[in-house]
């Protein structure tokens, strides 16, 4: 790969340079392991604490023994397992193969996800949630397919977009926002209103989201695209019963009615989970002695692992897990600055966008900031296809940190052969300035 050097010692990316094959490898940064690690042993104790009362619960409420002290925490333990796995594939096989075949993945993400639609609502022989069809399960086992679709689209995006981004055509219509709008709606439209998935849907947004900035895309397309998001997000939301009364409880707030015999009442829920963080305090009640696990808190293992968390370790402790996220976070951006050529930064910027979502929807909403959106605490919450394509996502960003350069990459702008194909922007911002100079 060819790194021309500025006058200041700085690499700069070079246009229409993508092929990696004879760059350099290096240490990668383990630091995304050590932080993915620590973050899924808590998830690991807490589940270990709080499963026996969970299994109990169940036990009472289907009127059944199947459920064993050691249930959850086994299951638990397994996911891991999978998950270190799915990590440690994608950090060893080239990024150069996956983005080759990356069309072909997000046609099994999609073909995967259009079978659930048929098994659930021509079959129905898949469960149903809120009447949408989100997971295959066989007897204990469950899988979701719009995981594999979000990690298909992160690598085709990814490839895409770099290969666009060096032939010079990133806002080119029909070259490039035509194909992968078109998918990447197709994507939204299948999780956000066949399978009724908000939480997800914004994951898969705030990933695109992030890749199409880093590409340099013209910042009014950027502007465009997003204004088109909103109104369709908006639509979504109005035509959907469980998504506005979630809406109107976060705006009732505290006042708003609560049937306290009802489990599955979203004021019930936030209000249960502001209970478990305050009477966390400062340092915790401890690990063994939650109140909120014992029943009181819908979905305590799942998507309210956060206010549980709260309740155990206390406000330090949550704090310090913020912490944690927000490194490995930093961490990514850090990567993706480095990386001279462009697929590789997009996938790592793509990682990052998968990952904010997830840890900003969850924690917004236990807090109630944000209206209660069913999404998982990334590797501490109990569940494996969340928790696998996560691991996997980062083994990538492991993977692709081998390849930074020592100081951040200064990529140059896109020129383009057409100004017609902007949706009405004259040239680039790098021709402009050519012009204005007299170059």
């Amino acid at each position: 790969m060819s790194v021309a050097r500025r006058r200041d010692g700085r690499p700069t990316f070079l246009q229409g340079s993508t092929d990696v094959a004879n760059q350099r490898r290096h240490r990668p940064d383990y630091r995304i392991v050590l932080f993915m690690g620590i973050l899924m042993l808590l998830g690991l104790v807490v589940m270990y604490a709080i499963g026996p009362e969970r299994a109990n619960l169940l036990n009472r409420i289907y009127n059944t023994n199947t459920y064993t002290e050691n249930f959850f925490v086994i299951k638990q333990v397994v996911s891991l397992a999978i998950a270190l796995l799915a990590f440690i594939f994608m950090s060893t096989v080239p990024f150069t193969k996956l983005r080759k075949y990356g069309f072909q993945l997000v046609c099994v993400g999609l073909a995967l996800s259009f079978l659930l639609f048929l098994l659930g609502n021509v079959a129905h022989i898949v469960p149903s949630t809120l009447g949408a069809y989100r997971w295959f399960q066989v007897g204990s086992l469950s899988f979701q397919p719009a995981e594999v679709l979000k990690l298909s689209l992160l690598i085709y995006t990814a490839a895409f977009l770099g290969k666009r981004y060096s032939e010079g055509k990133i806002d080119d219509k029909s070259a490039t926002l035509y194909p992968i709008l078109g998918l990447s709606g197709l994507a939204l439209f299948i999780v956000v209103v066949i399978q009724k998935d908000m939480g997800t849907g914004l994951a898969i947004f705030s990933m695109l989201a992030t890749m199409f900035i880093v590409s340099t895309m013209n910042w009014k397309i950027l502007l465009k695209i997003v204004i088109v998001c909103v109104v369709l997000g908006i639509i979504a939301l109005v035509t959907s019963p469980h998504r506005m009364e979630r809406l109107t409880t976060f705006i009732g707030g505290d006042s708003a009615s609560m049937t306290a015999a009802n489990e599955s009442d979203n004021n019930y829920h936030i209000k249960n989970a502001k209970i478990a963080l305050g009477t966390g305090g400062l340092f915790g009640r401890g690990i063994g002695k939650s109140i909120q696990a014992t029943g009181y808190l819908p979905e305590a293992i799942n998507d309210s692992i956060f206010a549980i968390m709260g309740e155990i370790f206390g406000f330090i402790g949550t704090t310090i897990i913020i912490g944690l996220f927000s490194a490995l976070l930093l961490r990514l951006l850090k990567i993706s600055d480095r990386l001279p050529d462009m697929s590789m930064r997009l996938a790592v910027a793509g990682v990052f966008g998968w990952l904010v979502a997830h840890v900003a929807m969850n924690i917004a909403s236990m807090i109630g900031i944000t209206p209660l959106t069913g999404i998982t605490l990334p590797l501490l919450s109990f569940g494996g296809t969340s928790m696998i394509f996560m691991c996997a996502a980062l083994g990538l960003a492991f993977q692709l940190s081998r390849y930074t350069s020592h100081r951040p990459v200064q990529l140059k702008e896109a020129t383009h052969e057409s100004t017609s194909s902007r949706w009405g922007v004259g040239g680039s911002r790098y021709t402009r300035r050519r012009r204005s100079t007299g170059n």
